[in-house]
């Protein structure tokens, strides 16, 4: 067609000034598609954060806040579930196994987890991919500890150091008599574990022997003194569910709520999450907004510089005009031209888009926990990419209706 060819020449002969503009909404488009990457991808990961666990319980209170003090470690629980009932709970018909959690105690601002060696089995997440050591195991010993990756980036902590675990959450208050070992540090993750101090519930029982109130009482023990003593936990803060059917959640859940020895709650994790993220994720929308504006900058930006090239295109208009050139291709042509330039910034833009996931997906995984998976665009991406060329062939009609209005006149003669 011949409005395409002259498009293209003219835009060939203007190659700086429209290689800039390219760029510019190339970047547009790169940032918009990559709010959306990452905001896919955290919600995903989001999502993933704990899988496999069929069922989180805990005192009564709110989903959410469940969720929240027992896998994100942020808050605290109401009460405590005692250990007679979780031992009832384990015994119920339908659960195949079962994961005490017991919170409470913290060491330099990271949360402090008791619990068994089983939890390392069994806690999955991003569909069923578990936890990794870089080095160590999982403690066998009553003061063995086990490090998370930030726990140690931040720390510096090492194979067989020592650590004082404070008493409670924000406290000066050490357990500086009964220390903990570093047994075994665990591989980033990008959950909360990456965050979390885990050694075991007869260590944590270990610790709080010879507490009474809140304080130490007179004549404390020795760590090796408390070694000889009956660690049985008298009490967690929750636990993870893993049932033997799907088929039976509900109905143990039902179960649980009904507790008649004390109150307490099971959540499903993943529609606890999805409650979470409704919270959480209105930034998200915020994100998107500010990328669909800047989208929109670029292509004004590409109007104003179509717009600043008539005055030095009238003599250009007139000469196509004088050999027969009708208005109708000159507004074509200009149309056809501002819907290239969009189009080549859509897809120079995808191309900067996906050259970068390649290069940036492992840190993002490792450094903030996003995982993006390298899949094509979605409908969504492609829809909005087809909307944003055809709003740069839109935004070309006001140029090209001034250039139908410049006269042959106007463009041949020399203005003095």
């Amino acid at each position: 067609m011949i409005f395409a060819r002259l498009a293209f020449r003219s835009l060939a002969a203007r190659w700086l000034t429209v290689s800039l503009t390219i760029l510019a909404i190339a970047l547009s488009v790169v940032l918009f598609l990559g709010v959306e990457k990452i905001r896919n991808g955290a919600k995903a990961s989001f999502a993933d954060t704990i899988s496999g666990t069929d069922l989180i319980v805990g005192a009564r209170s709110g989903s959410v806040q469940l969720l929240l003090y027992s896998v994100f470690r942020i808050g605290n629980a109401t009460n405590n579930v005692t250990w007679e009932s979780f031992e009832d709970i384990r015994e119920m018909p339908g659960v195949a196994w079962a994961i005490p959690l017991s919170l409470g105690d913290s060491h330099r601002g990271y949360r402090v987890l008791g619990t068994t060696a089983e939890y390392f089995d069994r806690y999955k997440f991003r569909a069923g991919k578990g936890l990794e050591f870089t080095s160590g195991v999982a403690f066998d010993d009553v003061f063995d500890a086990v490090l998370g990756a930030d726990v140690v980036a931040s720390l510096g902590y090492k194979l067989d150091d020592p650590i004082i675990v404070s008493h409670g959450i924000a406290s000066f208050t050490h357990h500086e008599d009964k220390p903990f070992r570093v047994a075994g540090i665990l591989a980033k993750t990008g959950t909360p574990v990456d965050r979390t101090v885990i050694v075991s519930l007869e260590g944590i029982e270990a610790i709080h022997v010879d507490w009474v109130g809140g304080g130490r009482a007179a004549g404390s023990l020795t760590a090796e003194q408390a070694r000889t003593l009956d660690l049985s936990p008298k009490a967690i803060t929750a636990a993870m569910i893993g049932v033997e059917s799907k088929l039976r959640i509900f109905t143990l859940q039902r179960a649980i709520n009904d507790y008649a020895e004390e109150p307490l709650l099971a959540v499903l994790p993943g529609v606890a999450l999805q409650e979470l993220w409704a919270v959480v994720g209105v930034a998200e929308t915020a994100l998107l907004g500010v990328s669909l504006m800047v989208v929109a900058t670029a292509l004004i930006g590409m109007v104003a510089m179509i717009f600043a090239g008539l005055n030095e295109r009238r003599r250009e208009m007139a000469i196509l005009r004088s050999v027969g050139a009708g208005p109708g291709l000159i507004m074509t042509m200009l149309i056809a031209e501002a819907a290239l330039i969009a189009a080549a910034g859509a897809a120079v833009g995808v191309a900067i888009l996906y050259a970068g996931l390649a290069a940036l997906q492992t840190w993002l995984d490792a450094t903030y926990g996003i995982y993006i998976p390298p899949t094509g665009l979605g409908e969504r991406e492609m829809i909005t990419l087809a909307a944003a060329v055809a709003a740069g062939a839109l935004a070309g009609l006001a140029p090209a209706a001034r250039a139908y209005f410049i006269s042959l006149s106007d463009g041949m003669s020399v203005k003095m």
